[in-house]
C-alpha cells in the first residue's frame, strides 16, 4: 500500500523534474558548440547525471520539510522552495533558448540567492533538509562562474 507520505515524496520528485524539463526543451545545440568556453568546464556528459542527483536531493529536501510540518505549518519556507524551483526552470530558456548568457547569469544570481533563502528557511524546521541543499548551492555557484566566463569570453565588442 502506498502511504500519503510516499505519494508526497513522488509529488516532490515530479515537481522537481517538471522544473528540469526546461533543460530538455532548450538544448545546447550548434549555437552553444560554437561558443568559446574555458578549459576547466566539465564534459557535457556530466551535466545530466549531476542534475539528476541534485533534483532528487532537492525533492527529498522539500519532502522532509513537508513531512515535518506539512504545507500549512511550513507555508513560507515551502513557498521560498517553490519560487526557487521556478527560477531554476528559467535558466535553460535564457541561456540556450534565447542565447542570452548575460540574462542567464542574472537568473543564476537570483537562483543562488533563492537557494540560500531556502536553506535558511529550512534549517530551523529540518536541518537535514537544509544540508541536502548544500551540494545544489555548490553546483549553482560553479555554474555561475562557468556561465559568467562563457558570457565574458563571447561578448561582442561595442561599436565605436
Amino acid at each position: 500500500m502506498i502511504t500519503p507520505s510516499t505519494l508526497a515524496l513522488l509529488g516532490f520528485i515530479g515537481i522537481c523534474f517538471l522544473a528540469a524539463m526546461s533543460g530538455a526543451i532548450f538544448r545546447p545545440g550548434d549555437w552553444y558548440e560554437d561558443l568559446a568556453k574555458p578549459s576547466w568546464r566539465p564534459p557535457r556528459w556530466l551535466f545530466a547525471p549531476a542534475w539528476t542527483v541534485l533534483y532528487l536531493t532537492i525533492a527529498i529536501s522539500g519532502w522532509l520539510v513537508w513531512r515535518r510540518w506539512g504545507f500549512a505549518g511550513a507555508e513560507v519556507p515551502l513557498i521560498v522552495y517553490f519560487v526557487s524551483l521556478a527560477i531554476n526552470s528559467t535558466w535553460s530558456m535564457f541561456f540556450f533558448g534565447l542565447h542570452r548568457p548575460g540574462l542567464a547569469f542574472a537568473d543564476l544570481m537570483l537562483l543562488w540567492l533563492s537557494i540560500v533563502a531556502t536553506i535558511w528557511a529550512f534549517y530551523p524546521i529540518e536541518p537535514d533538509a537544509a544540508l541536502l541543499l548544500l551540494p545544489y548551492l555548490c553546483w549553482v555557484t560553479f555554474a555561475g562562474a562557468l556561465n559568467f566566463t562563457i558570457w565574458r569570453m563571447n561578448r561582442v565588442p561595442a561599436r565605436a
